[in-house]
């Protein structure tokens, strides 16, 4: 098989821009003799806390492991105990439900809203129960999933606000940036993300001490200090050459943002086929735009259509949490907008390896799919 005239993705292309950098800093690092935490660790702290607007930030393993640190650190604290019930999206990667059952607590899934693929605000209060303590909302697809309605109802009923901000660095929404939304934040580093790492990598963001100093304790074995391990730990560090390329990466975060708006853009002004139902647009638009996702009603006929025209696409994602293997004793919920979503969703490419010209192809290469 031929590779396709316009790739998904291609890291290799996406990093070449910055590759002698990206070398150099892992030289830096190997030059240090400091494997594991350090001064490149520190430094990316401070500068995501910075770029985020929180005081806080704890750099771990890899997104999961952000996201289970905080649920775990909430337990630590008092916050939340095994069988609180969290709120949840049903559409969204299963990473974000893993790290709840991880910590023993009960996922309760709201559906989406077929306009932003997100949670659907309007349904979270009628999902509220006495057990009820968190609400972890997922910024899919770079959208930023918070709104005054979320926040009206989370201050009702004293629930925490945990962000799954792994798709959605830089996005903003109520004049604020996704991971200083709520009181706590997780953030993914995945290579593919909107800025990647050379490998796993995470962090988190809160403005709450308390919280940030457990996150960082449970992250190193459960030790405050060496030798004295206050809490049954875990090892998700993150990796000092991680944090030295992320801080390049981080530096072209706002550049990043801008060129696949201005991609979002094309695709929205250009793509004309009645067939193909486009995402909603926010105004102002706080998207990132970590993947531009279109829907059909026939995916498979879509996508092949697309290839044989040199189109490559993705599917984000096939199949939701709840339709999961492991999670069977789920299988019984209706979230109709999910399962929907789940059968159509198409991502179209949207990353460095793509060009305004290149999207405009696209976008004529779809207006030409036949309705037949």
């Amino acid at each position: 098989m031929t590779d396709p005239r316009y790739p998904f993705l291609d890291l290799a292309a996406v990093n070449a821009s910055m590759l002698s950098d990206l070398k150099a800093a892992a030289c830096r690092v190997i030059d240090s003799g400091r494997y594991v935490g350090g001064a490149e660790c520190s430094a990316f702290e401070e500068e995501l806390a910075a770029f985020a607007g929180t005081p806080y930030a704890v750099g771990t393993g890899n997104g999961l492991d952000a996201l289970r640190l905080i649920l775990k650190a909430y337990i630590a604290l008092g916050r939340l105990a095994p069988g609180d019930e969290v709120i949840v999206p049903g559409n969204t990667y299963i990473a974000t439900v893993l790290a709840v059952t991880d910590a023993g607590l009960t996922p309760v899934f709201v559906d989406a809203d077929e306009r932003t693929l997100n949670i659907d605000t309007s349904l979270i209060e009628a999902a509220i129960s006495p057990a009820t303590k968190a609400i972890l909302t997922v910024h899919l697809y770079g959208r930023p999933a918070f709104d005054a309605e979320m926040a009206v109802v989370a201050r009702r009923h004293d629930l925490l606000i945990i962000e799954d901000n792994a798709q959605a660095i830089g996005a903003d929404a109520a004049g604020l940036k996704t991971g200083a939304l709520g009181d706590a934040a997780a953030f993914s580093f995945y290579p593919t993300k909107n800025i990647g790492a050379i490998g796993d990598a995470g962090a988190v963001t809160t403005a709450d001490k308390s919280l940030a100093d457990t996150v960082r304790a449970l992250a190193n074995y459960g030790s405050d200090r060496r030798y004295h391990n206050i809490y049954e730990g875990y090892n998700s560090r993150l990796d000092p050459i991680q944090a030295a390329c992320l801080r390049l990466k981080l530096s072209t975060a706002d550049k990043e943002t801008m060129r696949r708006r201005e991609l979002a853009r094309i695709y929205d002004s250009e793509i004309v086929n009645p067939l193909v139902i486009k995402p909603l647009r926010g105004n102002p638009d706080g998207s990132v735009w970590h993947q531009y996702v279109v829907r059909v009603g026939d995916r498979e006929k879509f996508r092949t259509y697309l290839a044989a025209n040199g189109v490559a696409t993705d599917v984000h994602y096939a199949v939701p949490p709840h339709r999961q293997p492991c999670y069977s004793r789920y299988a019984h919920l209706s979230l109709p907008v999910t399962d929907m979503l789940a059968a159509q969703v198409v991502s179209l490419p949207i990353s460095a390896c793509t060009s305004p010209d290149d999207a405009r192809e696209i976008a004529n290469i779809i207006n030409s799919y036949p309705n037949d």
